[in-house]
């Protein structure tokens, strides 16, 4: 049945199946450019009413929102946030002062976007793009003071880039995406850049950018902020509980002191915060945050997914981890956990990733991976995983499942109380795991 066919849905599940209907290969559909998506949001008449933060980067792009997100609502703003994807519901993609929105939000804003594109000629939009435009929609009828977009897909072509950020943020630079953003950190470099604005400030998190980002950011002439010569942060060698933040302004170098660890896992964590924490300084004229703000902010942040450690035994850990920097991340996160008997790790990715990069990461710290298939056009089958694990971490042993969710299920039979569980690989693979566990 062809979308024309199919009459307007009444509820989020009607709307989000129609959403995968507009493209031939469903939600997967990737369709890079902004001509198209301008032209509905030009029709909707959507124009900017409050500043906006953009974050882009190949990873902790998530954690950065967080604490970007919890900072401002602690400063008694009330924030947009738009997230993707999504791990259990379509709701967490949206949120308003922390709180995901609600179906009738989401119904009301995709009835306004379906209207207006089809008055406009019907033109094509993918779910993605789709959904970029509602949420705007429900940010403006919630009169947002400050909104907080996360780059789905590089930066220069994606959805999120149609609205012009007052900073934009790239937090890493790395592989990943290959098939759309290019070979090599030059070419995704560029991608990633083109969320800059000219005369905006723009912050990089990645201490060695590639040439690429630079380029674009002196050919706009946008203030560009670079972790380690602009901005950092030192762990106190007296108090192992606190860190300090510092910054170059042109009134004279900053410093935060004594603050505490973020709430969220893991060392690169301090790297992240330090990034929002510039961030939110060069925005200072626009929206004054506190001190107070950012200590709550950082110390309150949550995210699930990313080094997401569930209380019981054995110790089970969730990270949505899918290309090698990420994993190096998370294999750095598991050293600092303590001692373990067996790590058992639970792996389904997608088969556009850097499997045997990611893979190689974790060497020597699995004792047996549990491989699943992942389903959708995208998905790679644990036979395939197990041809690159074969490979990338040769002489431990395997065995594969149709689903994460059973694969997690043969893991914990096999663990000791002593032992851990680690699944990652995949927003999918992570959200089946917490299905499995009952917290879906």
């Amino acid at each position: 049945m062809s979308p024309a066919q199919i009459s307007q849905p009444t509820d989020l599940p009607g709307w989000l199946t129609y959403l995968e209907s507009l493209h031939p290969k469903g939600q997967a559909g990737i369709e890079l450019g902004l001509e198209r998506v301008r032209q509905v949001s030009a029709a909707l008449g959507q124009q900017a009413f409050c500043p906006i933060i953009t974050v882009g980067g190949t990873n902790g792009k998530g954690s950065s929102v967080a604490y970007l997100e919890s900072i401002l609502s602690r400063a008694g703003y009330r924030v947009g946030c738009y997230t993707s994807p999504h791990l259990l519901h379509y709701n967490e993609r949206v949120r308003v002062s922390g709180q995901s929105v609600t179906d009738a939000d989401l119904c009301a804003a995709f009835t306004q976007v379906e209207a207006v594109r089809q008055a406009a000629g019907n033109i094509f939009l993918t779910y993605f793009e789709f959904g970029t435009l509602a949420a705007w929609q429900v940010f403006k009828a919630a009169a947002c003071e400050v909104l907080v977009l996360e780059v789905g897909l590089g930066g220069r072509l994606d959805a999120v880039n149609l609205y012009d950020p007052d900073v934009a943020l790239v937090t890493t630079v790395d592989l990943d995406h290959m098939d759309w953003l290019g070979p090599d950190r030059e070419s995704i470099g560029f991608e990633k850049a083109g969320i800059f604005r000219a005369g905006k400030p723009a912050l990089c998190g990645d201490a060695e950018p590639p040439a690429s980002l630079l380029a674009r950011a002196e050919e706009l002439q946008a203030p560009l902020l670079i972790m380690g010569r602009d901005f950092g942060f030192q762990k106190d060698d007296e108090n192992r509980l606190q860190w300090r933040y510092w910054g170059r302004r042109a009134d004279g170098s900053l410093q935060r002191r004594s603050l505490a660890y973020p709430s969220l896992r893991g060392g690169v964590q301090l790297r992240n915060a330090a990034q929002v924490i510039a961030a939110l300084d060069v925005l200072a004229p626009l929206l004054p945050v506190t001190m107070q703000a950012i200590r709550e902010g950082l110390i309150h942040a949550d995210i699930p997914g990313r080094f997401q450690v569930l209380p019981g035994r054995p110790a089970i850990v969730l990270d949505v981890g899918h290309n090698p920097q990420a994993l190096g991340v998370l294999a750095e996160n598991l050293g600092t956990m303590g001692f373990f008997d067996n790590t058992y790790a639970v792996l389904g990715m997608l088969a556009d990733k850097d499997v045997a990069g990611s893979i190689r990461a974790l060497q020597g710290k699995v004792g047996h991976w549990f491989l699943a298939t992942l389903e959708g056009p995208r998905g790679l089958s644990a036979e395939a995983l197990a041809e690159q694990v074969c490979k990338a971490d040769p002489g431990v042993g395997y065995s594969c499942y149709e689903s994460p969710g059973l694969a997690l299920a043969a893991a914990q039979k096999q663990a000791g109380e002593n032992d851990r569980i680690l699944a990652f690989g995949s927003f999918y693979t992570v959200a089946d795991a917490l299905r499995a566990l009952g917290r879906g």
